[in-house]
């Protein structure tokens, strides 16, 4: 989970000052210097930190802070909202020239892991804004980089361009070209990288820039390197002019640093994240939902989102309407069970859930060979078995499970299990509480 450490420490900072009550000015300047000390250890830039905990110390010391009925949830509140400005406050978009192509140049050091979100951004375009991306190989030094584009191109859907071990700035002009004749209205320009900033990389990304004119350049740096990813970022905006960041790695745990330094430090968004190795592990970076879920506050929004992405909206109504008139089967049951997999890790998720602690799930996800049996299981069955489960006799499941490799005890866990949650459902359905949770069972798959 992201930024697992900084968030328990921060969270254990903030119950401290919940179990005071009434806060006094010495009780909220001790909290910040812990808070202070936390976020030096996450890697996060000096004077960012200074300047971050002199706001929100101001703030919070303030007689309406200090008096208020719960002053501690005020102080969080202030940190809550500091950080998201610290950030950037909002999401920002990608640039697209007002011209077709237009041009993203993707730059970065080896080993931020540049040609393969190359790829997972060019699919995203193409999946949520409808464009038709074409991926240019411009990494004609590292070995096999043209080969590990034109493999990932292929596994996310999107063209890729290449000509082999020609000048980089010609293979960019023709990318553009290629683009123009061909119908595609974005080009990502898949760049070299060095394992450390110097003269001749700049030289040619420069030589590119003039050559193509990108409507977006943007880096990409390693969430892990903490200030070593901030350092470079203002390196490359100094000799390029940077229009955004992408952090990647953000799966692991990641120190904080980036995150939180680089807007502050080059006055440049944070565009996108990607948050796992999957090609469809990348998402907007929205700086209001990553300081709630730093400071445990969970991510209402990003979850639903996914479960949007993971879920048929029109099949996610028929099963709500399924679950609350107790006619949900076994094979919707499967469906679900498919969708779920398919938002990610269950520790992920919880993490953005308000209220719940997502460490008491760690490594926990849907375990690939149960949901294989499970899938077996309900194969196995005949559509009416399926339909209704209740005529299932010790005949029936000995079938099923000659039939599916399984054992007879595998089929009782899941018909309990199937059991529990129509009854959970059934027992609320009454309530507008109820009601909800039927509507949002349907969309989360579960």
């Amino acid at each position: 989970m992201a930024f697992e450490s900084l968030s328990e420490k921060l969270n254990n900072i903030f119950k401290k000052l919940r179990g005071k009550g009434r806060l006094t000015q010495a009780d909220v300047k001790t909290a910040m210097k812990e808070v202070r000390m936390v976020l030096l250890e996450a890697d996060v830039s000096y004077k960012v930190v200074k300047d971050f905990v002199n706001t929100v110390t101001e703030k919070a010391t303030g007689t309406e802070i200090l008096e208020s009925l719960n002053p501690a949830q005020m102080v969080i509140k202030i940190v809550n909202e500091e950080m998201t400005a610290l950030m950037g406050g909002q999401a920002v978009k990608l640039n697209y020239s007002s011209r077709v192509p237009s041009v993203v140049m993707v730059v970065g050091l080896q080993g931020a892991g540049k040609t393969t979100n190359t790829a997972k951004l060019a699919a995203w375009v193409k999946k949520h804004q409808n464009k038709r991306p074409l991926l240019a190989a411009c990494d004609v030094y590292r070995p096999a980089a043209i080969k590990q584009l034109e493999t990932v191109g292929g596994q996310v859907g999107v063209p890729v361009f290449q000509m082999g071990q020609a000048n980089p700035v010609d293979i960019a002009k023709a990318a553009v070209e290629h683009a123009r004749r061909h119908g595609n209205d974005v080009v990502f320009l898949d760049t070299a990288g060095r394992l450390h900033v110097d003269e001749a990389l700049m030289e040619e990304l420069k030589n590119i820039k003039a050559a193509v004119d990108p409507a977006e350049i943007l880096l990409t740096v390693d969430a892990m390197t903490g200030q070593d990813a901030v350092n470079a970022a203002s390196a490359f905006d100094e000799a390029l002019g940077i229009t955004g960041v992408m952090l990647t790695k953000l799966d692991g745990d990641a120190r904080g640093g980036a995150a939180l330094s680089v807007r502050a430090v080059t006055g440049k968004p944070v565009k996108f994240v990607a948050t796992g190795e999957k090609l469809d592990a990348i998402e907007v970076f929205h700086p209001d939902r990553m300081a709630s879920r730093i400071l445990g506050m969970g991510d209402v929004l990003t979850l639903i989102e996914k479960a949007e992405q993971a879920v048929d909206e029109k099949k996610a109504a028929e099963m709500a309407d399924k679950l609350m008139k107790n006619r949900f089967t076994l094979q919707d049951y499967l469906e679900q069970l498919r969708s779920m997999k398919d938002m990610g890790s269950i520790e992920d998720l919880a993490a953005m859930v308000p209220g719940l602690d997502a460490r008491q799930l760690r490594g926990a996800k849907i375990d690939p060979k149960a949901m294989a049996r499970t899938e077996a299981i309900i194969l196995s069955m005949t559509q009416k078995e399926r339909d209704n489960p209740s005529i299932l006799n010790a005949s029936r499941k000995k079938r099923i499970a000659a039939g599916s490799g399984t054992s007879v005890v595998e089929i009782n866990r899941l018909l309990k299990g199937f059991d529990a949650m129509n009854a959970m459902v059934k027992q609320m359905s009454g309530s507008k509480k109820g009601r909800r949770m039927g509507k949002r069972a349907g969309l989360l798959g579960f």
